[in-house]
C-alpha cells in the first residue's frame, strides 16, 4: 500500500458543497433531478492509466478478472467452449447497422485483457498514458485498496464532473464543440461505422489530451466509462422538499435492487458507471454529460471501461 503524502499526488482536492444531481431532460434513468450535499474529498485528476495499473500488478502480482477463466458454477447453462478468459472488445463496422443489435460491434474476445486491449496479439505499446481498460469492478476496487484510496460514489463523481458548473447542457457549457473545438474524446462519425478520427483518436486517448474541467480534472467526460461504488437503480430517489432535508453523501440503491429485471435468471448485481466514452455520439448513447449514468454488471469488463479513485476527508484520521 502507498503511504504518506504519496496518497494525494496526482489528485485534486474538491471542497464539499451541494449541487443538482441527475437530469429531467435526458434519459429516464437520470431522473428525477434532485439536490444533494457532498463532503469534501480528493479525486484523481485523470483516470488510472496503463502505466499506473502496471505498477500495481508488478507490486502485487494481481490477475484481473478478464485473465481468469470463468467457473462453470457461476454461469449455469453456458457452453463449455465459452468458458475461457477474455473480455468485450469494440470493433467498428464498415457499414451502417441496426443500433438495437449490440452484437454488431461488441465481441467477447478470448485473450482480451488490460494487457491486450484489442484482443490477442495486441499490446500496450504507445498506450502507457491511456486509461487502463478491461477492468471489472473487483479489479478497480483492488487497485484502490492497494493505493490507500476508494472508488467514488455516484454523487461524488457527478459533483466532480461538473467542475463547479450547474444547469448547462455539458460540463463545459451549452455548446458541444465550442468554436469547433472538441472538449472530450467522443465518437465523431456515424456510430459504429469506422470513425474518421476527426479528433485525432480512433479509440482511447492519452489522459489530459482534452481540456480540464473547472476543478482541473481531465477526462471526466468521454474517453472511458468509469466505475463508481454505488449499486444501480433505474431512477434516483425522490427529491427532498426542503433544503434542510437534502441528502448528504448519498450511497445509491441496495445490491438486490441493482439486478436486471429484464434478465431474472442472471443474478449478477450492477454498479453505476459514469462519464460516457469514446463511443458516445449524437446518434447513439448521448451520455457525454455529468448526469448521465449506466448500469454495469460487476463481472463485466470492456474495452471502453476504466476508473479513477478518491480519498474522503471525512474518513481520514
Amino acid at each position: 500500500m502507498l503511504s504518506g503524502t504519496a496518497h494525494h499526488q496526482g489528485m485534486v482536492k474538491i471542497a464539499g458543497g451541494q449541487f443538482l444531481m441527475g437530469s429531467d431532460r435526458h434519459y429516464p434513468e437520470e431522473a428525477p433531478a434532485h439536490r444533494v450535499r457532498v463532503s469534501g474529498f480528493w479525486i484523481d485528476e485523470h483516470p488510472v492509466t496503463n502505466r499506473q495499473f502496471r505498477a500495481f500488478v508488478a507490486a502485487t502480482g494481481y490477475t484481473t478478472f478478464a485473465e481468469i477463466p470463468p467457473r462453470p458454477e457461476d454461469y449455469p447453462g453456458a457452453f463449455p467452449g465459452m468458458l475461457r478468459a477474455g473480455s468485450l472488445v469494440f470493433t467498428p463496422t464498415d457499414h451502417p447497422v441496426d443500433l438495437r443489435d449490440l452484437s454488431q460491434w461488441w465481441t467477447f474476445a478470448f485473450g482480451a485483457s488490460w494487457q491486450a486491449p484489442y484482443g490477442p496479439g495486441s499490446s500496450l505499446d504507445g498506450l502507457d498514458d491511456h486509461p487502463v481498460v478491461h477492468i471489472c469492478f473487483q479489479d478497480a476496487r483492488a487497485y484502490a485498496e492497494w493505493a490507500g484510496k476508494d472508488l467514488p460514489t455516484e454523487a461524488e463523481w457527478e459533483y466532480a464532473a461538473w467542475g463547479g458548473r450547474e444547469g448547462t447542457e455539458f460540463a463545459w457549457g451549452d455548446e458541444f464543440t465550442p468554436g469547433g473545438r472538441p472538449m472530450a474524446n467522443t465518437w465523431t462519425g456515424r456510430f459504429p461505422v469506422r470513425e474518421a478520427g476527426q479528433d485525432g483518436w480512433e479509440r482511447t486517448s492519452p489522459v489530459g489530451a482534452y481540456p480540464a474541467n473547472g476543478f482541473g480534472l481531465y477526462d471526466m467526460i468521454g474517453n472511458v466509462w468509469e466505475w463508481t461504488s454505488d449499486w444501480y437503480a433505474a431512477r434516483h430517489a425522490a427529491p427532498a422538499s426542503k433544503p434542510c432535508c437534502f441528502p448528504r453523501d448519498p450511497r445509491g440503491a441496495r445490491e438486490h435492487d441493482s439486478l436486471d429485471p429484464a434478465q431474472p435468471a442472471i443474478r449478477i448485481p450492477r454498479k453505476v458507471v459514469k462519464g460516457g466514452s469514446h463511443l458516445c455520439s449524437p446518434h447513439y448513447c448521448r451520455r457525454y454529460r455529468p448526469a448521465a449514468r449506466q448500469a454495469q454488471p460487476v463481472d463485466t469488463s470492456m474495452s471502453h471501461l476504466g476508473f479513477r479513485c478518491v480519498i474522503r476527508e471525512r474518513s481520514e484520521p
